[in-house]
């Protein structure tokens, strides 16, 4: 696999997030998916991050990002990394590519000068909560957009 920066907005990156989001809808029965207000300028470095993962046939079949957070209110404190639209097409899932990706953005985001990665997931996606829980995230306060929802779920892992 060859995971490599891309920009929010390419059109690889593109395509997998409109394929996330229906996964997002069909889980949670919301045909809006994430309504989470994300753009490009989010992403760029040293403020954030946008990887896609290649498979051998050059097609895109993972992706992630992490953008940069500070207080606010939305519950977010100084120093954070917040983790954003962690996808691994369904054929390809198995081969450790969420956790390959996680890696390298965690990477990233401690030689920004982040402190604490953080994300929201939710109870309709329990493998992504059990891959976060293996990697040293543990539950948090909530934050972020869907912070008053009952099935959000919100995780934190210190980068120093």
């Amino acid at each position: 696999m060859n995971i490599r920066p891309t920009a929010f907005d390419h059109p690889d990156a593109v395509k997998l997030n409109d394929q996330v989001q229906l996964e997002y809808a069909t889980r949670y029965g919301d045909p809006g998916g994430d309504a989470t207000p994300l753009g490009p300028a989010m992403f760029l470095p040293p403020h954030g991050l946008y990887l896609l993962a290649y498979d051998e046939l050059g097609r895109p079949v993972a992706t992630g990002g992490w953008r940069t957070q500070d207080t606010n209110a939305e519950g977010y404190a100084d120093g954070d990394a917040e983790l954003k639209r962690m996808y691994v097409v369904p054929e390809a899932r198995g081969l450790g590519l969420a956790r390959r990706m996680l890696a390298a953005l965690e990477e990233d985001a401690r030689a920004a000068g982040r402190i604490r990665m953080v994300l929201e997931t939710g109870t309709a996606q329990p493998e992504a909560i059990a891959l976060y829980t293996s990697s040293g995230y543990e539950p948090c306060v909530k934050f972020g957009h869907y912070r008053h929802y009952k099935t959000s779920r919100c995780f934190a892992k210190p980068l120093t």
